[in-house]
């Protein structure tokens, strides 16, 4: 008997199903439009903020990391706002978050934050980042080395599969700033 994606998505990943379910919930104060979550205020689910999980708290840092920066780049609507430079600093810091953790208990694993580990210790963090996060808008460095990176790429990830997991989402302070 086959189980369905949500039965299965439940068992396999319960924290991710409680922080959609939880999101959801949100009667309209946090919304998407165009496919895009829009606000002016980045909010952490509090399931999320107390869930003492290194992987959960570094891509906590990731997320604020990420959020912050869009308020900088966009006074409007900062949760449609990208750059090189803003996925490049997040990425860095959940790299940054990840040694931290591991150094500290050399027992945790998480694929993703392995595997980016190791490209940011590479010296590939910004190949990485222009390879599998660009969109149209970015300006890309001139001096990335996106040749070495397909090279070390092909033979030292392999496997890898390119992750986001934001925990958090945009919302309006003033509701009557939505349109």
């Amino acid at each position: 008997m086959k189980r369905g994606f949500f039965a299965c998505a439940a068992r396999r990943y319960p924290v991710l199903l409680v922080a959609c379910l939880g999101l959801a919930a949100c009667n309209g104060e946090i919304y998407v439009r165009d496919g895009v979550t829009d606000g002016d205020a980045f909010y952490i689910s509090p399931h999320a903020a107390a869930n003492p999980d290194p992987v959960v708290q570094s891509w906590i840092r990731y997320s604020l990391a990420r959020s912050v920066c869009q308020l900088e780049l966009a006074e409007r609507n900062p949760a449609r706002a990208t750059s090189f430079e803003c996925e490049f600093k997040a990425r860095s810091l959940l790299a940054d978050a990840w040694i931290e953790y591991t150094l500290a208990d050399n027992s945790l694993r998480d694929d993703y934050l392995d595997d980016l580990r190791f490209v940011k210790r590479s010296g590939y963090l910004g190949e990485y980042v222009a390879r599998h996060f660009r969109k149209r808008a970015w300006s890309i460095p001139a001096d990335l080395d996106m040749a070495a990176f397909e090279r070390w790429r092909r033979t030292e990830l392999r496997d890898h599969r390119p992750e986001t997991r934001i925990v958090g989402a945009w919302g309006y302070r003033d509701a009557a700033v939505r349109r």
